[in-house]
């Protein structure tokens, strides 16, 4: 007897792991396979990746996927693929590369993007899209090719992002998603392509180029024999077209739940901050900075911000500790310095120190846009020692995470909060204060995965709604909710205030600072 399709594989290509995971259709993961990402960077600011290679590992993450679970082939009722975001990944005739890819990193568009941001018509892309200008989009990418590179375009039939490429190896089927389309070329209000946006961005003549637009709890597409055959899998399996990667995590780590909308952190290298919402609650700022990205659930969008560092700021300061103990003699590894970050807080007394936490020498990116930002300390007196200046940095990046919730509109009722920083109760405690919320974590361990295998659970019928789907999936890895003290957000408020006025204050000196 033939054994029941019961699983949905995830298919999550990240810039630095390509991953497979396999989940229950009641969405338990039960088994995953990794394979390292390989890219290449170059001195003119080039990042680039193969698109065969790319798919090589994909095909590989599969079969090693296979090897952990068994009767894969049989048991897989769809397959869903997501992936790192904005990038270009052009296709020729015979659905060949043209070239690699230019990946989310590549530098090289800068002075397009500083071009297109300074015309008249930005403005209006700008509200159409919801998403301000930077080097690692597709548009200014195209933008930057059409003026410098035509010979690549030249032999392109199609525009892609990394998972519409694996895509087309899965399906022989050249299509893109509704939430790539919304912040690159599109209207986040109709999911569509948009004319007056392609001719903000000097493209009106390479329409050609993009794909068709399917959504994925909709449509899906029979995975062909050749990839079957690569993949170890069963040739006609469903595979399923996720949204990027930032808004799969999101709504696998929780940014809805219960039919209500949530906000979502990522606190990692970078901070990352989505919040849910209605079309008609997006709000714009007066910067033209982040994000608003379509959500695989009607009339539901993301708002997002990201700020350039997070812990990276607290990686800097303990590496100093050890650095220091290191010209003594004392051997201790960055790690142990991070276990010691709960004590260091809690043996100091809440001060007024404020931390801005622009420690990455590429400067800001959220809410504001300035690659001469720096961090600073402001407000150390005498009396203060190391665990203040720990809780002073750690408060920063709870000030930032504010900054860029802020900058979306009203401050969301609620934050869930994933990846490894999230462990941290101090932290956590912070991001509650800052934002006079409470806090739930995710222990969902393979977000953006998961999020994509949503999509395919509601596309094959498991479920009816992506509502229903998050009930099962979600809802049960989300802890209880942390609130914050009364008196703690009382001083956050207080202390927010001061590192608006300082963050305006001291950009003047930025440019002085960074003059040569």
């Amino acid at each position: 007897m033939a054994e029941a399709a019961d699983l949905i594989i995830g298919i999550d290509a990240g810039t630095s792991v390509m991953k497979a995971v396999a989940f229950t259709l009641a969405g338990r993961q039960i088994a995953s396979a990794s394979v390292r990402n390989s890219y290449r960077t170059g001195d003119d600011g080039s990042v680039t990746q193969s698109l065969d290679q790319t798919w090589l590992d994909c095909a590989r993450a599969l079969r090693g996927l296979g090897e952990k679970v068994e009767n894969l082939s049989a048991r897989a009722a769809a397959i869903a693929v997501t992936a790192q975001g904005d990038g270009t990944w052009l296709v020729g005739a015979g659905n060949r590369p043209v070239g690699d890819a230019w990946l989310w990193l590549d530098a090289r568009a800068a002075p397009t993007v500083e071009r297109l941001a300074a015309s008249d018509a930005d403005r209006q892309r700008f509200e159409a899209t919801g998403t301000g200008l930077n080097t690692c989009q597709q548009g200014t990418q195209l933008a930057h090719m059409d003026r410098h590179f035509p010979e690549l375009l030249a032999g392109a039939q199609a525009a892609m992002h990394c998972k519409d490429w694996l895509y087309l190896n899965l399906t022989g089927v050249r299509a893109t998603d509704p939430s790539e389309v919304s912040f690159t070329f599109g209207n986040f209000r109709t999911r569509r392509y948009d004319d007056d946006v392609l001719a903000a961005l000097g493209l009106t003549h390479r329409r050609n180029l993009l794909p068709e637009v399917i959504d994925g709890t909709e449509t899906t597409h029979p995975l062909t024999a050749e990839a079957a055959a690569a993949a170890g899998l069963r040739a006609g399996t469903p595979v399923c077209l996720g949204y990027v990667d930032m808004c799969m995590t999101a709504l696998g780590a929780g940014v809805r739940s219960e039919g209500r909308n949530a906000a979502c952190s990522a606190i990692g290298s970078t901070g990352v901050h989505l919040q849910a919402k209605a079309v008609s609650d997006v709000v714009l700022n007066a910067e033209r900075t982040g994000y608003v990205i379509a959500l695989p659930i009607p009339g539901i969008v993301t708002q997002v911000q990201t700020n350039m560092g997070a812990t990276i700021n607290l990686d800097w300061l303990l590496q100093l500790g050890v650095d220091l103990l290191g010209e003594f003699g004392v051997t201790v590894g960055l790690n142990d310095m991070i276990g010691r970050v709960d004590q260091w807080i809690a043996a100091s007394k809440p001060g007024n120190i404020l931390y801005h936490p622009y420690i990455s020498e590429a400067g800001e990116r959220g809410p504001f846009v300035n690659a001469r930002a720096r961090a600073n300390f402001t407000g150390l007196a005498s009396r203060h020692r190391y665990p203040d200046l720990v809780r002073a940095v750690v408060e920063g990046l709870g000030m930032a995470t504010r900054d860029c919730y802020a900058a979306m509109g009203a401050l969301p009722s609620e934050l869930r909060v994933s990846g490894g920083a999230a462990r941290s109760a101090s932290l956590r405690g912070t991001l509650g204060a800052a934002l006079g919320a409470p806090v739930r974590v995710s222990t969902r361990e393979e977000a953006g995965a998961a999020g994509a295998s949503m999509m395919a659970a509601v596309a094959i019928g498991a479920y009816r709604t992506m509502d229903d789907c998050i009930a099962d999936w979600v809802t049960p890895e989300l802890g209880a909710a942390e609130q914050p003290k009364a008196e703690d957000t009382e001083r956050m408020n207080r202390l927010f205030a001061a590192y608006s006025t300082v963050r305006r204050g001291i950009a003047p000196a930025w440019d002085i600072l960074a003059a040569r």
